[in-house]
């Protein structure tokens, strides 16, 4: 059962000998009452605030970059920021290419030309797209006259020999820019496609497209820009951004603008700079950071952390409390409980150093100038 905000405040009540409340009056505590219960948030800001960089409180986002915009700010629910974790990449066109939950973002693009057929949503994998004698299409934003790379997977499970249309152009089912067909041979298995077209317009049409009555599965359908290499950023500090980048990066020309290759922390601790300033608007940044916590509030709040440290909530709340009465003995006693259970919060949750890894090139010399030797 999950220990929520209720349950947590009873067992504290309990373990103090005073009354404990129901869902019906929690809202309308008093005395001790609602002094645990601000005692409890109080505990888990203790707890985090230990150990900011908890697995617990992982989370991961992106960011579009605007041409000439070198500055952006943080999610609004950020703790603390990896800035070893900065890479950037090209930006993905698709919306909703995974098919992860849905098929929406797609339009039925089926014709009398296709067949009578309606795309579906298929559970499988982590969500495909099944035609069956159907189309879908959606319209992606592009630059004139740039090459781009497609990637499709297909599952062909009636093991029916369908061969999968894909089309690229500038309407639903248009071939402007792009003709192609995948087949699967290795029925089950699933097959690829790797190509590229070069947009003629800017609004440019993706469509995919099975014509027989037999089920084809769209695992996912991928579009980035194929001039772009995702690269990791390196970090480096305001005052060296002062000193060797800052002055380059202030120039109003966009000659000055180019591939990001730094990202920069601004004190203020609410944004990030990249430098030099992006010259596209093509590319995504993709980072992890730790989030804050939301309090309990309800009765029915859930802890974030799991039900098996909520004793250690308890253990901070009791000493707060025990400080509360005045009571120092009692209070070093729930402290010192606290203390051992933290421990073993940081060993099965903390943040552990790196991994050294030793380089197989070094094995693979090392084999080569034994074998050559004997």
């Amino acid at each position: 059962m999950a220990t929520t905000y209720l349950i947590l405040s009873n067992r504290i009540l309990r373990e103090l000998n005073e009354v404990e409340m129901t869902s019906s009056n929690f809202s309308s505590s008093r005395g001790i009452q609602t002094a645990v219960k601000d005692f409890i948030n109080k505990a888990v800001h203790d707890i985090y605030n230990e150990g900011a960089e908890l697995p617990l409180l992982h989370s991961s986002t992106t960011q579009a970059l605007q041409a000439g915009d070198g500055e952006y700010t943080f999610p609004s629910d950020m703790r603390r920021v990896d800035f070893e974790s900065f890479f950037l990449k090209p930006t993905e066109l698709i919306t909703n290419g995974e098919f992860t939950s849905a098929i929406s973002s797609w339009t039925n693009a089926t014709t009398g030309a296709v067949g009578e057929g309606t795309p579906a949503y298929n559970s499988g994998g982590n969500g495909r797209c099944r035609l069956n004698d159907a189309a879908v299409s959606q319209a992606i934003t592009t630059v004139k006259n740039k090459t781009y790379k497609v990637q499709v997977r297909v599952i062909d499970s009636a093991s029916g020999g369908s061969s999968l249309a894909v089309k690229v152009g500038n309407a639903a089912h248009a071939t402007t820019d792009l003709s192609t067909t995948l087949t699967v041979a290795n029925y089950g298995e699933g097959k690829v496609l790797d190509t590229t077209f070069t947009a003629s317009q800017t609004a440019t049409y993706i469509t995919i497209i099975n014509s027989d009555a037999n089920n084809l599965d769209v695992d996912y359908v991928r579009v980035s820009r194929s001039d772009i290499a995702p690269k990791k950023l390196a970090h480096i500090t305001y005052d060296t951004y002062l000193q060797t980048n800052k002055v380059a990066d202030d120039v109003n020309l966009s000659s000055a603008y180019g591939i990001p290759t730094k990202v920069i922390r601004k004190p203020d601790y609410g944004s990030f700079i990249l430098s030099p300033k992006p010259n596209l608007g093509e590319y995504t940044v993709s980072y992890d950071y730790y989030a804050t916590h939301t309090d309990l509030s309800a009765h029915g709040d859930n802890m974030g952390l799991p039900d098996r440290f909520a004793s250690l909530i308890i253990d901070r709340s009791k000493y707060y409390i025990y400080m509360l009465r005045s009571d120092p003995e009692h209070a070093q006693l729930a402290d010192r409980d606290y203390q051992r259970k933290l421990k073993l919060l940081k060993v099965d949750y903390g943040t552990h150093s790196a991994d050294y890894m030793r380089t197989d090139t070094i094995a693979e010399s090392i084999a080569t100038t034994v074998g050559t030797a004997s």
